[in-house]
């Protein structure tokens, strides 16, 4: 199937109902074989244009090729992963999502699907996660790819985490502040929380 021209990206953000969760399913190359309601009305593309194209059809521009290496090589090791990403809708508008995923495999074992749950994420996290992303897409482009993994690899060791507990202490830390401003702080959000914990409550 041809792809459809890719727009042109325009600084402006995809206005959406961002309570609600886009849905989408590939084959283990990352071919899209459903999009629910949700992704069509998001990103602007029909159905037909989606079904049977690489999911990479939404990326934006502006997303460091490593973030996507990362995700899948663990995808591919059997290994859920969580990334917030900047997409590109048909309309060059962006919107911005944290992902997470459900792993099918046959009867031997071997990975045949992925299902991809994505949500909106806070301002308040995208603010801080963006300057990372520019500066990995500063050092792709002026040094590749390896360079900016390298990169990444040292502010994680820097922060003693790795990628997806990076971002759940960002997603943490939103949530908690969100609470204090309500003035309805839980005791659970002040203890340690696992990331399966963590996510699973995000994308119920």
């Amino acid at each position: 199937m041809e792809a459809p021209t890719r727009p042109t990206p325009i600084d402006k953000e995809v206005i959406w109902d961002k309570t609600r969760t886009i849905m989408s399913k590939t084959d283990k190359y990352g071919t899209i074989e459903y999009a629910n309601e949700v992704f069509v009305d998001v990103c602007g593309y029909e159905d037909y244009e989606l079904v049977g194209q690489p999911h990479n059809i939404i990326r934006h521009p502006d997303m460091p090729k490593v973030v996507f290496k990362v995700l899948w090589d663990n995808l591919k090791a059997g290994n859920n992963f969580h990334a917030v990403v900047k997409n590109m809708a048909k309309s060059g508008r962006y919107y911005w999502v944290i992902t997470d995923f459900d792993i099918s495999r046959n009867e031997d074992g071997e990975i045949t699907h992925y299902f991809a749950r994505r949500k909106a994420v806070p301002q308040e996290v995208v603010s801080k996660i963006e300057p990372l992303y520019k500066k990995l897409l500063q050092i792709e482009e002026a040094a590749g790819m390896e360079g900016s993994e390298k990169y990444l690899t040292g502010f994680l060791e820097e922060q003693g985490q790795d990628y997806v507990e990076f971002l759940k202490g960002l997603m943490s830390e939103y949530q908690k502040e969100q609470a204090a401003k309500a003035a309805a702080a839980n005791a659970e959000n002040n203890k340690p929380v696992e990331s399966k914990g963590f996510f699973a409550r995000f994308f119920s």
